[in-house]
């Protein structure tokens, strides 16, 4: 399964809206095939795998990271694939989210007389495909909130100057998250101060750039990079209140947006985190103190009045990102969540 969930992460930013997948067929302990779902519409890692196999797939384990198709898409169901290779055996890392799907395919292999086992990596399995499990279940996308901040958790001067605050791994870092996205909001100030392009710069020639937005009621300038760099011109929304910010993100889900990627600034990161629509915060922080009483900090907004509207985050991890730390964590009171 390890193997398996390697393969899934080779197609890392490319397969939305359909999940990371990697299959493994084994037989009397070798690796006979392999494979891994590489984009939307193309075939599935089960197929793949066991095309690769070939005769030897009778009779052998297949591992999958997740729970095999039993359904008509673009591609055929997995269930028949697998049914027609004689698979004796499949182990998967987690069922479908799909509450319509979920435990089918397993069914489906059981009811043919396959031994089928579910749950071995599930975690990991899980948290690779996230996003996908959360758009799945709710038709909007997964809220990934990034700030790039000092030690005493600045994230500008106070003329707004914050290149560069955090250093060249961080920053390779933050253009895997933006592979990872579908869409990418920044707010209005750090558009028109940092002039950025939002877009996948590395590696060079990506093939799916991320829709842009700007958090704004103001027009931008047709001259900068959002309108000219990219694949089409950045897009403006000012979503403040819970109910406009479900607005927006379920008409982003309906257009198979599945991650939104919030860039900052203070006032965005802010008005996000009190609407309750962040699902998980990635905080690079760099070691330097900058001080200052009007250095921008990483969260402004409104000044709460008590420690309890503190936002509380849940399964916090932590390492270390060439000289910065980076701190990943789940916010406990999101909107929706179970």
């Amino acid at each position: 399964m390890r193997r398996a969930l390697g393969l899934a992460r080779r197609a890392w930013g490319r397969t939305s809206p359909n999940p990371m997948v990697g299959a493994v067929v084994v037989r009397d302990g070798v690796c006979v095939g392999e494979g891994y779902h590489p984009a939307a519409g193309q075939p599935h890692a089960e197929a793949l795998a066991l095309d690769e196999a070939g005769g030897l797939a009778a009779g052998a384990t297949l591992y999958v990271t997740l729970e095999p198709c039993c359904t008509h898409g673009r591609m055929p169901p997995c269930t028949d694939v697998i049914l027609r290779a004689g698979v004796a055996r499949v182990v998967a890392a987690v069922t479908d989210p799909n509450p319509v799907h979920c435990g089918r395919g397993v069914a489906v292999l059981r009811q043919q007389g396959v031994t089928v086992d579910v749950g071995v990596l599930e975690e990991p399995c899980r948290v690779l495909n996230e996003s996908f499990f959360w758009w799945i279940r709710r038709r909007r996308p997964f809220v990934l909130l990034k700030l790039g901040t000092t030690l005493d958790g600045r994230i500008a001067t106070a003329d707004g100057q914050s290149r560069w605050i955090t250093g060249a791994s961080s920053r390779r870092q933050v253009q895997r998250l933006r592979q990872w996205a579908d869409a990418i909001m920044v707010g209005g100030e750090t558009a028109r101060l940092d002039n950025p392009s939002l877009t996948v710069r590395v590696p060079a020639r990506w093939p799916r750039q991320p829709r842009r937005f700007v958090w704004t009621s103001r027009a931008l300038d047709p001259s900068s990079a959002l309108m000219r760099d990219g694949t089409a011109p950045a897009e403006t929304a000012k979503p403040e209140s819970t109910v406009e910010w479900l607005d927006f993100l379920g008409g982003l889900g309906q257009q198979d947006v599945t991650a939104l990627l919030l860039e900052g600034g203070g006032e965005l990161a802010a008005s996000a985190l009190r609407a309750g629509i962040v699902n998980k915060v990635a905080f690079f922080v760099a070691p330097r103190i900058l001080g200052g009483r009007g250095s921008r900090p990483a969260v402004g907004g409104r000044d709460p009045l008590s420690l309890d509207e503190a936002v509380v985050l849940d399964g916090l991890r932590v390492r270390h990102v060439g000289e910065d730390v980076l701190l990943v964590g789940y916010p406990v009171d999101v909107h929706g969540s179970d």
